[in-house]
C-alpha cells in the first residue's frame, strides 16, 4: 500500500488539499486541433455543458488548455491562446466560481493573466519550465501550485525519435535539478508529471509507467495523464476513440504505483477506478 500519499498535501487558496484519496483532473481542450477531442469546445455552450459533465461526474480539478501539445502540433501565438483561456474562464468561472481550475500553459505572462484575472488555482507547464525562462519566478511569485512535466524537445519535434540511455534516470535528474530551482525561487507546492508521450517511444512510456513509485523520493504528488494516448493506441492496434478501456487499465497500474492524479478525458471512469483501487488497498 502507498501510505506516502496520506502525508501530501498542496495548498489551494489557503486550503490543504490531501491526497489521502487519488485526484481526477478533468481535460476540458478548447483547441481545434487537440489529438483526442480537438474541435469539439470551440462555442460557450459547448464549453459549458463539456464543465458541468465535468463536475457531475466528480472531477476535482479541471485543466483548461488552449495550446494544443499533440505531437507535430504547429505554435500558436501567445495572444490566440490568451484570448481562447479568457472566453473559456469568463463562461467557467461565472457559473462555478469555486471549482479548482489548473490551466495548461508553459507561458508565464498567460499564467500570470489567467490566475490573476480568473482565480486559476494551478498551472500545469509542459515544458517542464523550460518554455519560458519567466516560468518558475512567475509562478513562485503567484503562490500557485505548478505541475513539472517533462518532456523532450517541443510538440513539433518531441517525437522524432527519441533516444535516452535510461529514460527513468533522465527524467528523475530533471526533476531533481528543476525542483532544485523551484525551491530555490520559494515555490512550496510541486507535482511531478513525467509526461507519458512527450518524447518518448512506446518502451519508454512503459518504462517510467512501471517505475512511477521511484517518483516518490520527492515527496510530492504525482501526477499520470495517459488518458487515450498513443501508448495505449500504438500498443494495441485502435484509435484514441477506442482507447477508454486500455486507459482505465493503465490508470489502475498508475495507481497502484503511487500516482496521486489522473489527468483524463473519461472522468467517471476514473473516478471509479480511484474507489475500486481504494478498496484494494483497504484490503
Amino acid at each position: 500500500m502507498n501510505t506516502s500519499s496520506s502525508k501530501l498535501t498542496i495548498n489551494i487558496k489557503g486550503d490543504l488539499v490531501s491526497f489521502d484519496t487519488p485526484k481526477v483532473m478533468g481535460i476540458l481542450n478548447i483547441t481545434p486541433d487537440s489529438f483526442y477531442d480537438g474541435g469539439n469546445y470551440q462555442i460557450a455552450r459547448d464549453i459549458e455543458q463539456r464543465c458541468e459533465q465535468l463536475i457531475v461526474e466528480g472531477a476535482d480539478i479541471i485543466d483548461v488548455g488552449a495550446y494544443s501539445s499533440r505531437p507535430g502540433a504547429d505554435d500558436v501565438e501567445e495572444k490566440e491562446e490568451l484570448n481562447r483561456l479568457v472566453r473559456a474562464l469568463e463562461i467557467i468561472r461565472k457559473k462555478h466560481p469555486n471549482i479548482v481550475i489548473s490551466v495548461d500553459t508553459f507561458r508565464a505572462s498567460v499564467a500570470e493573466e489567467v490566475v490573476r484575472n480568473f482565480n486559476v488555482d494551478i498551472i500545469n507547464d509542459i515544458s517542464g519550465g523550460l518554455g519560458d525562462e519567466k516560468m518558475f519566478e512567475t509562478v513562485s511569485s503567484l503562490s500557485v501550485p505548478y505541475v513539472l512535466m517533462h518532456m523532450k524537445g517541443t510538440p513539433k519535434d518531441m517525437q522524432k525519435d527519441p533516444s535516452y540511455k535510461n529514460v527513468v534516470k533522465e527524467v528523475s535528474l530533471f526533476f531533481s535539478q528543476q525542483i532544485m530551482k523551484l525551491r530555490a525561487l520559494g515555490q512550496k507546492d510541486i507535482i511531478l508529471d513525467p509526461g507519458f508521450g512527450f518524447g518518448k517511444t512506446l518502451e519508454h512510456n512503459y518504462q517510467l509507467l512501471s517505475a512511477l513509485k521511484q517518483f516518490e523520493l520527492f515527496d510530492v504528488p504525482i501526477l499520470a495523464g495517459v488518458s487515450r494516448k498513443s501508448m495505449i493506441c500504438r500498443g494495441l492496434d485502435i484509435n484514441p476513440k477506442d482507447a477508454l478501456n486500455g486507459t482505465t487499465a493503465l490508470n489502475t497500474i498508475a495507481l497502484l504505483n503511487g500516482a496521486n492524479i489522473l489527468r483524463v478525458h473519461d472522468v467517471k471512469e476514473a473516478v471509479e477506478c480511484v474507489k475500486l483501487v481504494q478498496q484494494l488497498l483497504k484490503a
